[in-house]
């Protein structure tokens, strides 16, 4: 597997798009670093490009990457290569390439800018392994429809949806929901729904360490109400690496027994 994820690693590492998605976030962060002294509002802003754009980046070059090295994964099917070690070491070599690249682009910046003398070096860490995180998620996620799905018209269909659903109209179903039931208790429902959203648990782990109130929404208030920072803390990362292992072991399942 370790051989597969360091072919896949580095063919990504060639790709003129794997540059441009690390110059974009370089970019990015000169950017807001020149325009705005306040790290703690650099990250605030970083944070709603990363809950929208990683999942997407995320779920494109999952799916992308299957269909375009098929052939190639049918040729090591051939060979005396177990078919979990093909799949999952194609999927880490896809996040683990797009993670270096979020990493290396947003962190450049705010290491010449002198992050390690302030105090927000920790928001910005729990910046990016928010981003690791989801890139993870959603690449893992896009492997998942991919394998299921022959036809690459339908396989990126499914996923762009996938993506449409929990960045966008997840949050307006279950808003309306809880206006709909607004004379019922709601804390259990908001809190559950919430983790059954990464993106938005990742918003409530960022909103929570800065300890912004007014950018917390209902869920986010429940959440720090119920747990407290820390505990919020330690329960959204368990949430979020249990997105992570739920994927990954569909690979796996998949992989096993579909019929190439």
């Amino acid at each position: 597997m370790l051989k597969i994820l360091k072919y896949s690693f580095y063919d990504l590492m060639r790709s003129r798009w794997s540059y441009v998605y690390f110059f974009f976030y370089l970019l990015l962060g000169v950017v807001l670093l020149f325009l705005n002294n306040n790290l703690s509002k650099a990250v605030i802003t970083l944070m709603n490009v990363i809950i929208t754009l990683v999942p997407l980046i995320g779920t494109i070059f999952g799916v992308m990457y299957y269909y375009n090295s098929k052939e190639f994964s049918e040729l090591l099917l051939a060979q005396p290569i177990k078919r979990t070690s093909i799949f999952i070491g194609q999927y880490l070599g896809v996040a683990l390439s797009l993670s270096m690249s979020l990493i290396l682009g947003l962190g450049l910046p705010f290491v010449f800018y002198g992050i390690f003398m302030s105090s927000a070096i920790w928001d910005f860490t729990l910046l990016l392994v928010t981003g690791t995180f989801l890139t993870l998620i959603f690449t893992a996620l896009a492997f998942n429809i991919a394998l299921s799905n022959e036809n690459k018209i339908k396989g990126f269909g499914y996923a762009i949806l996938l993506w449409l659903f929990l960045a966008v109209i997840y949050d307006g179903i279950f808003l309306m929901s809880l206006v709909f039931f607004e004379d019922y208790p709601l804390d259990k429902l908001s809190l559950i729904g919430t983790m059954f959203n990464p993106i938005d648990l990742s918003r409530i782990l960022i909103l929570l360490k800065l300890d912004i109130s007014a950018l917390l929404g209902y869920t986010g208030a429940v959440f720090k109400q119920f747990f407290g920072t820390n505990f919020g803390l330690i329960i959204s990362i368990t949430v979020l690496s249990l997105w992570v292992i739920i994927p990954t072991y569909f690979i796996k399942r998949k992989a096993e027994r579909k019929d190439f």
